[in-house]
């Protein structure tokens, strides 16, 4: 399976204004590229090295054929995306250096990286998760500038576990006021998360408001700070959920959450529509999917129509059993229950009858 390592380089100034310069020049080339691409209509990366490459090293002799290339398979990626908009890159988006123009020594905590001065060899920082992933083989890495420190972001090829066969999951079921309930009755609250985001944006209004030097020093200061916090949130929730799994020896089951944000936002008003936008939904999925299959643990991915209104003791569907956010009651059977924890068993449920009849739901294995 392939998970991504993040280092922190450690450069003197004269360093970092080595890499700066490499990263300016380098997507300046995507520039050029693109518009080469965008006045030829020849978007595939192959196509457009054949007409552009000779060209782009001359136009910029400074780089490195390999940083050329990697150029090329930037913008050819881009156009993958749309090809009805000519690409722009910004001057200090992310490069990308295959093994020929960036080599590791892992043990040294160490890497050598070409830049438009010449060959640079650095330290890096790198936690024990990290210099874990890198043990094995590492793939082309991208160059990142953020927040005026210089980082490696590498994909990380390691062996992956045999998933074990299951008969039982735990149920989850994700929301705005419970970020995730489970089919044990575990609750992980979304009020510490929705109070953070309130406090931000209250301070970013603020300070925008006020429009200092001062203000927008401050602003840059507290940029990400939001959303570190809610990744290490659902870097807890994932590693509670996952640990339980795999010690009793159960798989996960969650929702397919395609276009979940999009579906919520027409029905909410539009004061609570920033509270929902600002929800990762599929951060916590993801979390969850790459952990367990990290311990040979399933992951199944089922029809979320209707969990939140069928009851999980007689099968009833209706919209009025949903009493409230939080209370559950079948008009049919009378039983009563936490709504997310109902709708959490019901997707437990359903995951199981996926391990007998496989077209119920889509299990991800």
């Amino acid at each position: 399976m392939q998970l991504t390592a993040k280092v922190k380089l450690v450069v003197t100034n004269e360093q970092a204004q080595s890499l700066k310069k490499t990263i300016e020049l380098a997507n300046s080339c995507c520039d050029w590229l693109s518009e080469r691409a965008w006045e030829t209509k020849v978007f595939r990366q192959f196509s457009l090295h054949k007409i552009a490459y000779y060209d782009a090293r001359e136009t910029f002799p400074a780089l490195n054929s390999c940083v050329v290339v990697r150029c090329e398979s930037k913008v050819a990626q881009a156009y993958k995306i749309d090809k009805k908009i000519k690409r722009t890159f910004l001057p200090l988006g992310a490069i990308e250096f295959d093994h020929n123009i960036l080599t590791w020594q892992v043990g040294k905590k160490q890497v050598s990286i070409w830049t438009v001065d010449g060959r640079l060899k650095l330290s890096f920082q790198a936690g024990e998760h990290q210099l874990k992933l890198m043990q094995g083989k590492i793939g082309q890495a991208d160059l990142c500038l953020i927040d005026d420190e210089f980082y490696l972001t590498a994909p990380c090829f390691i062996e992956q576990p045999d998933q074990s066969d299951v008969t039982d999951f735990i149920g989850v079921d994700m929301g705005i006021v419970q970020i995730a309930t489970t089919s044990d009755g575990d609750n992980f609250s979304g009020a510490q998360v929705d109070k953070v985001r309130r406090t931000f944006a209250h301070r970013r209004a603020n300070l925008q408001h006020k429009g200092t030097k001062a203000a927008k020093r401050k602003l840059r200061e507290i940029k990400r700070k939001q959303s570190r916090f809610q990744h290490d949130i659902n870097h807890i929730i994932s590693k509670k959920i996952v640990r339980k799994a795999h010690d009793t020896q159960r798989g996960i089951a969650i929702e397919q959450l395609g276009g979940i944000r999009e579906r919520i936002e027409t029905k909410v008003s539009h004061r609570q529509r920033g509270r929902i936008s600002n929800w990762a939904f599929s951060d916590l999925k993801l979390k969850l999917e790459y952990k367990a299959a990290q311990l040979g643990i399933i992951v199944a991915a089922v029809d979320p129509r209707n969990t939140s209104r069928t009851c999980n003791m007689c099968g009833c569907i209706d919209k009025a059993n949903r009493r409230s956010q939080s209370v559950f009651k079948c008009i049919t059977c009378g039983h009563v229950a936490n709504a997310d924890y109902n709708a959490a068993e019901n997707i437990r449920s359903r995951a199981r009858a996926a391990v007998n009849r496989p077209n119920v739901t889509q299990i991800t294995r």
